[in-house]
């Protein structure tokens, strides 16, 4: 039985394939308010899930394809969210646009559109993820965005 509705959700992304629709696409300010304080959960087009809780104060809680945050992040830039997983040497950077398609959001890779992800939105923490006990903080983050060059901290040192 979840084969068969895993294979539907494939059906469905399928036909959901096409770049977000202009009327569908959500802004940024449309995003975080979807986003901030609630859990966002769902399934990548490769087949891997994630749940993550996103804090106002930019952390990820949660895991994501299947291994548990330790440093991940999320911003809004313009129209799009941005995750930041790894530490600041090795950190990798996510962009996207997201549509809302019948109560599932669905994720669009910034560069170039290709589908990503559907994903549904639960208000607050209902999963309780947590930092483990690992606080990390999210400060500065948007400098380190794809097109900002290098991070503010080292923009300025360079003043």
């Amino acid at each position: 039985m979840r084969r068969i509705g895993i294979l539907a959700a494939m059906a469905a992304l399928a036909l959901l394939s096409q770049p977000a629709g202009a009327a569908d696409k959500l802004t940024g300010e449309q995003i975080r308010r979807a986003f901030e304080g609630n859990t966002v959960s769902g399934r990548y087009t490769w087949g891997g899930s994630f749940t993550e809780y996103h804090l106002p104060d930019g952390r990820a809680l949660g895991y994501n394809g299947w291994k548990t945050n330790t440093d991940a992040c999320w911003t809004i830039r313009q129209d799009q969210i941005c995750y930041y997983y790894g530490p600041p040497s090795a950190r990798t950077v996510y962009c996207s646009t997201l549509q809302l398609t019948a109560g599932l959001y669905v994720q669009h890779d910034a560069d170039g559109g290709r589908l990503n992800a559907m994903m549904t939105v639960e208000p607050g923490n209902p999963r309780g993820h947590t930092d483990n006990g690992k606080p990390w903080v999210c400060d500065g983050l948007i400098s380190q965005a794809p097109g900002q060059g290098a991070p503010l901290s080292r923009r300025l040192a360079a003043r």
